[in-house]
């Protein structure tokens, strides 16, 4: 089971590397606004698959809730700065 959490954490490392060119080469602001937000929700996953590999799933639970809480609101955060610019 740990050989695939350990595959699941890579492939979602290379779908964050994925997002991340999106984010630096995106069209528009938006792209990048969405890209950024793919890539905390896939760094989400990640944590979750490192926790269940050692075995202390509680222990990130709490890192997890937090990240993923400071990822929503920086989303929002940004999309209300673009958008008081003008520029969405």
């Amino acid at each position: 089971m740990e050989n695939f959490f350990l595959g699941v954490g890579i492939f979602l490392s290379f779908l964050v590397f994925l997002c991340l060119y999106r984010v630096m080469f995106g069209p528009t602001i938006i792209d990048r606004i969405v890209a950024t937000g793919a890539i905390g929700t896939k760094t989400l996953a990640v944590l979750v698959s490192i926790g269940f590999i050692y075995g202390r799933i509680e222990m990130f639970l709490d890192i997890i809730m937090v990240y993923a809480l400071l990822n929503f609101i920086g989303t929002l955060m940004a999309a209300k700065y673009f958008e008081g610019r003008g520029e969405i």
